[in-house]
């Protein structure tokens, strides 16, 4: 283990007490990236020194604004004037108000790009016609980052008896970059993974706050964990000579562990493979209502009958597999490639186990391809159940593993052996992705080279094929959404969410079939000649929604499994680019 840096934070709430308690008659405004309960404490202490104090959040202002400045259930209609930066998204501050059009109910809403570029201009209308306007700013502060990029991001803001005000470096702001200075700086050699672990354990004293729109939630600690991960990503692949965003790069595993305390603190060290694996009650897989244990994968595995095969991690974790022969055309069946997208585990496992029991059935199933994330997920569900831990997306090389080359092939092997053993034309591939809103807000807010992945749009599939098999993936496309329009309930949870993305982050750039969002694409990256992609809401559900999300992922392989036994080959097929 080797200690890279370590810091205690002094909050900001705490300093502006103590600036301002003697300044009796005073009126202080500030925006600072705390949860309500610390902010309204931290006005109290002032109230009673005889200071007028307003502290916002620097963090989603309007939406904040809104949600405790305004008596929603009293408007009949909000219109909305956002800013526009040139230096960021002409959308941005659109997607900063998200998921406001899913609050307000029967209200009238309707949005407007503005010329300003630091205020919401809101028009409030009240049931009895009355009206008021307000300017809701929204701080930012133009700064380059740690791969060099410029970037307009939310910064905390100091304002003093009605002045204009200054930035203010908040707390989280200053954890984060002196934390992501000392990685930067330091030493890792010249050779890939740098490290085993890379460990960012911080302590931030702020409460998540559940939003009444489907999953959805505001979380400064999920925030930082994205902020970080992917920010140390974006320094390592610098670092590498790779291009940002590239995913064959191999640092090593990354996990930030943020958890609520009222010390703000962080500890970045390295620390050895974890090679742990949580343990869980077996639940009925149908029913299941969360993620099973990978002790029970392997049970569930094992009852399917075929040939066994497996490939290691680089922790040492198996990867199984099962082939069962029939005489069917072949379908390849994985899930768990990112290893927080989890209901595409049970999904494939529940598809399997239905196909195995019908005659001549033909495929095989790897329900967990990426087993060393699969146990961070579990890891980091102990402190934020409700986050999308994308620490847990990438294997313990901190690469994804489709996008390995080279001679150790570790996770990849699997599906180089299922490919051999099989002969199949047709991958299906079970992903998912966030269930709710996913930001960086100290590093532009939006998700570097994953933008279209921010706010949910529904259940969606993408189709990957050669360019001979055009009119065949057009074909499974078109039967398997046909299939999942008739799962009840489905088509309608996926209007209600493009809906909302729509309005916040306009279109979806997607095909909609039979209902659903679809990308097809002609790539011949993949040896096998159609791979299809699910795309499930799914970091991280429960209950209810947990059993729906890995419902419909059985579904899709079976429709897909079922239209491609009757999809004619192309006649004229030429070798896949190497």
């Amino acid at each position: 283990m080797t200690l890279i840096h370590e810091q205690l934070v002094e909050r900001t709430l705490n300093t502006l007490v103590a600036r301002f308690a003697d300044a009796k008659g005073a009126k202080v405004e500030a925006w600072v990236f705390d949860d309500e309960k610390s902010r309204r404490q931290a006005e109290a202490k002032l109230a009673d020194a005889g200071v007028e104090a307003k502290f916002r959040s620097a963090y989603k202002p309007l939406l904040h604004f809104l949600l405790e400045e305004v008596d929603l259930e009293n408007l009949s209609a909000l219109h909305v004037v956002y800013p526009v930066h040139k230096a960021c998204p002409k959308n941005r501050f659109l997607l900063e108000a998200y998921p406001l059009a899913g609050l307000v109910g029967e209200i009238h809403l309707s949005f407007e790009a503005g010329t300003e570029d630091a205020f919401y201009a809101v028009t409030l209308t009240e049931k009895d016609g009355g009206t008021e306007t307000h300017k809701v700013f929204a701080p930012n502060r133009l700064h380059t980052d740690f791969i060099g990029e410029t970037l307009l991001s939310p910064t905390g803001w100091l304002a003093v008896d009605d002045g204009t005000g200054e930035r203010l470096e908040t707390d989280y702001e200053l954890l984060f970059s002196s934390a992501m200075g000392a990685v930067a700086a330091h030493d890792w050699g010249a050779k890939e993974p740098y490290f085993d672990e890379l460990n960012i354990a911080v302590t931030l004293p702020a409460e998540d706050r559940r939003l009444a729109v489907g999953e959805e939630v505001v979380s400064l600690r999920e925030a930082l964990h994205e902020d970080f991960y992917f920010s140390l990503l974006e320094v390592f692949q610098k670092k590498s000579g790779r291009p940002i965003g590239d995913r064959g790069l191999q640092p090593g595993q990354i996990i930030p562990e943020i958890r609520e305390g009222e010390i703000m603190s962080v500890r970045i060290e390295t620390r050895p493979l974890w090679t742990s694996e949580a343990v869980a009650e077996t639940q009925r897989l149908a029913s299941a209502v969360s993620p099973v244990s990978v002790a029970q994968i392997r049970q569930e595995l094992a009852a399917i009958n075929g040939v066994a095969f497996e490939a290691r991690s680089r922790s040492g974790r198996a990867i199984e597999a099962r082939y069962h022969v029939g005489a069917d055309k072949p379908v390849i069946i994985s899930g768990g490639q990112h290893a927080n997208e989890t209901t595409g585990i049970v999904g494939a496992l529940r598809a399997a186990q239905t196909l195995a029991a019908r005659s001549g059935a033909h495929f095989v199933i790897s329900p967990l391809e990426n087993p060393d994330g699969y146990q961070v997920h579990w890891r980091l569900r102990a402190d934020n159940p409700l986050h999308m831990h994308h620490a847990a997306r990438y294997t313990a090389l901190g690469d994804d593993l489709e996008y390995r080359t080279g001679k150790d092939l570790f996770e990849k092997a699997i599906r180089v052996e299922a490919e051999s053993l099989s002969g199949a034309k047709l991958h299906v591939n079970l992903h998912g992705y966030p269930s709710h809103e996913w930001t960086r807000p100290l590093s532009g807010y939006v998700p570097r080279t994953f933008a279209m992945w921010t706010v949910p749009k529904g259940f969606f599939l993408i189709m990957r094929h050669h360019a001979e098999w055009t009119a065949q993936a057009e074909i499974l496309i078109d039967r398997v959404s046909r299939h999942l329009a008739a799962i009840p309930g489905l088509v309608a949870y996926n209007a209600a969410q493009i809906r909302l993305f729509e309005t916040h982050a306009g279109e979806t750039g997607f095909r909609i079939i039979n209902g659903f969002p679809c990308l097809i694409s002609i790539d011949d990256r993949h040896t096998v000649p159609l791979t299809l992609i699910t795309e499930y809401p799914d970091e991280t559900i429960y209950g209810p929604a947990f059993i729906q999300g890995h419902t419909v992922q059985m579904e899709t392989v079976l429709a897909a499994y079922d239209a491609i036994q009757t999809i004619e080959e192309p006649t004229s097929i030429s070798k896949p680019a190497v």
